[in-house]
């Protein structure tokens, strides 16, 4: 009994994913640089969200929050609304605040 395998042709490449726009990247890394972090006060809930103690970075952040009955902590990130005037229409947007 004869088997017949099959097999992709050797000079087709699958498809490159889409590259996303640097600018989208670069926005995430930069507002995690400026995050903020905070562990939950006691009590408090994802529903009904309540700031306790800021801890120095994320690293310290996670463990703080391990530790606790929640194991829940915040990042904060602050932005600024601003209006940016384009021929005669406003449009708001929003700017990074850094620390």
């Amino acid at each position: 009994m004869a088997t017949a395998a099959l097999s992709a042709p050797r000079n087709e490449q699958p498809p490159a994913p889409a590259a996303e726009p640097n600018r989208r990247r670069k926005r995430g890394h930069e507002e995690d640089q400026q995050a903020r972090y905070f562990l939950a006060k006691e009590g408090s809930s994802p529903e009904k969200p309540e700031l306790g103690a800021e801890a120095a970075n994320e690293g310290e952040a996670l463990i703080k929050a391990f530790q606790t009955k929640s194991g829940l902590l915040y990042a904060v990130v602050v932005y600024k609304a601003e209006a940016e005037i384009q021929g005669s229409s406003p449009t708001l947007v929003k700017r990074l605040v850094r620390k």
